[in-house]
């Protein structure tokens, strides 16, 4: 039997809105790699985390934002997103679903809050071999350039053999020139946290209202973690899941833990 020649449809999806430089990068990195479809949300969506919409309904239209691209745009979460074109605009799974390119760090604790890596989670649920990309840098006006080489790299890569229908990585890339950038490295996620403050301010009216801070803390010192490889200069790759089940406990209750 012949070997199928069709290209793999790409979906690509992010947090921060359709018309933020990171997807416009992200869709030139993958350009010519396959079938490009954008469905992305209409509005910065950042740390939503795995959130859906269910209490309003759901608005969707097509965009003319990516040179010879289909693309739509949301009123929904990334996750609604990812939703709206498996179900409503390819009728079917894609190949591969990508996520990104975000602006900041999602790494270590991050993965948690991250509305980039939800929508590369919630493809990963259905079924469908997901990447979320972030560049170390928030700047609107970041270089992308170090960031769409290693995105090309990584992604025709893994489309050269057959991947794990759950297959879900967190890649993070740090914010140098490529030429300081030292390689890739795979690592597991740093245990690390936000020591966070409310500062309590008032409005115009007196009133008053609290605005988030925080600082980030890594308390993990081993040299396999992401925190690590970005710090020297090397993006990070960590193989995540959506089941969050600890095996080691489940165990030891299995065990121990006797109650009548």
């Amino acid at each position: 039997m012949a070997k199928s020649t069709a290209l793999p449809t790409i979906l690509i999806t992010n947090d921060d809105g359709i018309t933020a430089p990171g997807i416009r990068n992200l869709v030139e990195a993958v350009k010519g790699l396959g079938k490009i479809i954008v469905v992305a949300p209409d509005k910065p969506q950042s740390a939503m985390g795995h959130a859906i919409t269910i209490g309003q309904p759901l608005r969707m239209n097509k965009i003319d934002l990516f040179e010879g691209i289909e693309a739509w745009q949301t009123s929904g979460t990334p996750v609604d997103c990812v939703k709206l074109a498996v179900d409503k605009i390819l009728h079917r799974k894609p190949d591969l679903c990508l996520s990104g390119i975000n602006h900041g760090a999602n790494h270590s604790i991050n993965v948690i809050y991250s509305g980039t890596m939800s929508a590369a989670m919630e493809a990963s649920i259905e079924s469908i071999p997901s990447i979320g990309f972030s560049l170390l840098n928030y700047n609107y006006e970041a270089d992308f350039g170090p960031a769409k080489h290693y995105v090309t790299k990584i992604v025709s890569s893994l489309l050269l053999k057959k991947m794990d229908k759950h297959m879900l990585l967190n890649v993070n890339i740090p914010s140098v020139p490529v030429e300081l950038i030292k390689g890739i490295k795979i690592c597991r996620q740093a245990y690390a946290k936000y020591e966070e403050d409310f500062k309590e301010r008032k409005d115009p009216q007196g009133k008053k209202y609290y605005w988030l801070t925080g600082e980030f803390v890594n308390m993990d010192k081993g040299k396999d973690t992401d925190v690590w490889a970005l710090k020297n200069n090397y993006v990070s790759v960590v193989p995540i899941q959506f089941d969050l089940t600890n095996y080691q406990l489940k165990q030891t209750l299995e065990k121990n833990w006797k109650i009548k």
